[in-house]
């Protein structure tokens, strides 16, 4: 069992043990729930085969939703991107989730990422493809990338903008992050 939790990102011989005998000892119901959704969700969750989110049917509850507007797609790296989006209310389009980002030195490739999916479902629902890869040096190697393909397709191609966090303080922002607002300002109209 402690060998099997240090699968985890993050964990180590002692996190691990920890866990393994917490489980054991205090949790022995959370044990068998946790083993019981780990079997279900390794036996049962696919990938949705127009987004490539996990999905426990062939195409996933956002993609089959027909309140979403199609004619707009959110390139994401990660699920858990896909969460933070769908937290924020203010998209309604749908996604494509890479599962990763470009990472050459990790063997990381256009082929592992699924690019050629992506390139295809944007070539028979033709939209406005939104990057929202990580601000990383991956993150920014993919978005590259990806708009370079796809606008070589005639697709129109938009990144989502960086800057300055809401509520922050200037004294308190890194010098990248407000050079950068600075140089993604936009203008003000009334």
């Amino acid at each position: 069992m402690i060998a099997a939790l240090r699968c985890l990102p993050g964990v180590g011989p002692k996190s691990a043990q920890r866990m393994a005998y917490h489980l054991l000892q205090r949790d022995r119901a959370g044990a068998l729930r946790l083993a019981h959704s780990l079997l279900n969700a390794a036996t049962n969750m696919q990938h949705c085969q127009q987004c490539n989110n996990f999905s426990e049917q062939a195409v996933c509850p956002l993609c089959a939703s027909p309140h979403r507007d199609v004619s707009m797609l959110c390139v994401v790296e990660m699920p858990a991107d896909l969460l933070m989006m769908e937290q924020t209310q203010c998209y309604r389009g749908l996604y494509f989730v890479l599962m990763g980002r470009l990472s050459p030195l990790d063997g990381i490739g256009a082929k592992e990422l699924h690019f050629d999916r992506l390139l295809k479902r944007v070539a028979t629902h033709p939209c406005e493809v939104i990057l929202a890869t990580n601000f990383t040096v991956e993150g920014d190697a993919t978005a590259h990338y990806l708009a370079t393909l796809l606008q070589s397709q005639g697709i129109k191609v938009s990144r989502i903008a960086r800057g300055l966090p809401v509520g922050g303080e200037l004294e308190q922002v890194d010098a990248g992050t407000l050079a950068q607002a600075v140089l993604e300002r936009r203008e003000i109209t009334l």
